[in-house]
């Protein structure tokens, strides 16, 4: 999973996940900032979904990219992150 999470971020997992509640949602995080080339990238979705009150992957993804439709690409990073970590347990 580190690999996984370095690929997708440019960063080790232990700071690319650092602040997030699960591995899950680091991942998911990272999937939806890759897929919609998010301004400011990982770092700023990170920030906007551990920082404060902590958004959730919708909301932030909503302030960042208010084009995208951030419900849809939620659900599709989730259920990547979900395949990312079967994958690497098996």
């Amino acid at each position: 999973m580190a690999r996984k999470i370095k690929s997708l971020t440019g960063e080790a997992a232990s700071t690319a996940c650092g602040g997030f509640k699960a591995i899950g949602q680091c991942v998911a995080a990272a999937h939806v900032a890759q897929d919609l080339k998010i301004p400011g990238g990982f770092d700023a979705l990170k920030s906007a979904m551990t920082s404060g009150s902590g958004m959730s992957l919708c909301h932030a993804t909503e302030s960042l990219v208010p084009s995208a439709n951030a419900k849809s690409e939620s659900k599709k990073a989730n259920k990547q992150a979900k395949q990312d970590l079967k994958d690497s347990t098996s």
